[in-house]
């Protein structure tokens, strides 16, 4: 699959791009608690996926459960700067990669990765262009708890579903997940959002106490 460079947006932060596709669709879009080698980099791009599910020796076949197999179907003929969104099944508590299986990234020039598992060698990560969020850093290898079974399927990260093509938006904050047709417009208003809550912190320094309780454009401040 070949996503292409996504066209860059303004910079925002992820709480005023939720704010924004709140008032766009009604499904979440958010994925908080996760955690990142380097905090201060925002990861940005399209959505690659591979879905992983709890480990069955009954079902295991070496040759086809293997990530780099899914890595390579998911990126397709080249998918620079996408973000490797990965689904854990709600193993959480899982390694789904650490740096020498996530080096890929690397040499293909991948934005980064999303997931709420966990990874690996957070020191070696760091050290990447790519960036990584996740739900947290583990030293034992999680190939015996889960394997991984498709690539560029709907998966669900942190109770939010991301769909390949989706653009990937983190922060420190959280990750927010952009549906591709609304990109364009989620992106221009949360821009507007952002100068509403200038605007409302300096209505706010001079505001008169007996207006409290009014708000502003429907949001109460």
């Amino acid at each position: 699959m070949t996503t292409g460079n996504v066209s860059r947006h303004p910079e925002v932060s992820t709480a005023a791009l939720s704010d924004a596709l709140g008032r766009l669709t009604t499904h979440r879009t958010h994925i908080l608690d996760l955690v990142s080698p380097t905090p201060r980099r925002v990861l940005y791009g399209r959505a690659i996926t591979i879905q992983f599910v709890p480990f069955r020796q009954d079902l295991y076949d070496a040759e086809v459960h293997n990530f780099a197999r899914f890595f390579y179907e998911a990126i397709g003929a080249g998918a620079r700067d996408s973000v490797l969104a990965l689904g854990s099944s709600g193993q959480v508590d899982v390694s789904l990669g650490g740096g020498t299986k996530l080096s890929r990234l690397q040499n293909h020039r991948l934005a980064g990765l999303v997931t709420d598992g966990r990874l690996r060698d957070f020191d070696e990560l760091g050290r990447y262009d790519s960036v990584f969020y996740c739900g947290g850093e583990t030293v034992k290898a999680g190939t015996a708890d889960v394997m991984p079974v498709a690539a560029n399927v709907p998966v669900v990260i942190g109770g939010t579903t991301v769909l390949p093509g989706d653009i990937v938006y983190a922060d420190a904050a959280a990750a927010v997940i952009v549906p591709s047709g609304l990109a364009d417009e989620a992106f221009t208003l949360a821009a507007d959002v952002e100068r509403e809550d200038a605007a409302f912190v300096t209505s706010i320094r001079d505001e008169d106490p007996d207006t409290i309780g009014s708000s502003v454009s429907g949001r109460e401040i």
